[in-house]
């Protein structure tokens, strides 16, 4: 045995340290992995701010937020239609970066759907908009609907 590693003693070594190159750069991913999670996290949390703050901008909107709104007396704006569809494509990107595991996952997101798309409006435009969606996103957002 001692024969063969004074013979192969730079085999032996090399392949150590490549081994070594390989371990270090998977823990490398793996944290540039949980770092661009939390970044895009922060992200998504801006973007989720800046539509929100619409509402502060345009109190007529204040009525798609209204549990007691009543649409068939007074149907849906577009302004508002406009709203709740930026409000739609948001969560369907926050949909996609959740699945593929881009963002950290966010407990109890279904119960936060769902009071959304269960407000008047919101249900309204998406009753309207929903064919136009995704199958998988469309089946998410039914099943949050449905959630106890």
């Amino acid at each position: 045995m001692q024969y063969w590693l004074v013979e192969n003693w730079f085999d032996v070594l090399s392949s150590i340290g490549i081994i070594g190159s390989l371990l270090f750069t998977a823990f490398a991913l793996h944290s540039e992995t949980k770092t661009r999670r939390v970044a895009n996290l922060l992200s998504i949390t801006a973007n989720h701010q800046g539509v929100w703050k619409e509402i502060l901008h345009a109190p007529q909107l204040g009525r798609v937020i209204d549990p007691a709104a009543n649409i068939s007396k007074e149907p849906v704006s577009p302004m508002e239609e406009l709203f709740v569809g930026l409000i739609i494509a948001h969560v369907n990107s926050v949909y996609y970066a959740t699945h593929d595991s881009l963002v950290i996952k966010w407990e109890n997101w279904h119960q936060d759907v769902k009071q959304f798309f269960s407000l008047p409006i919101p249900k309204a435009v998406w009753t309207k908009t929903k064919l136009l969606q995704n199958h998988d996103f469309a089946a998410f957002i039914e099943v949050s609907l449905k959630q106890p």
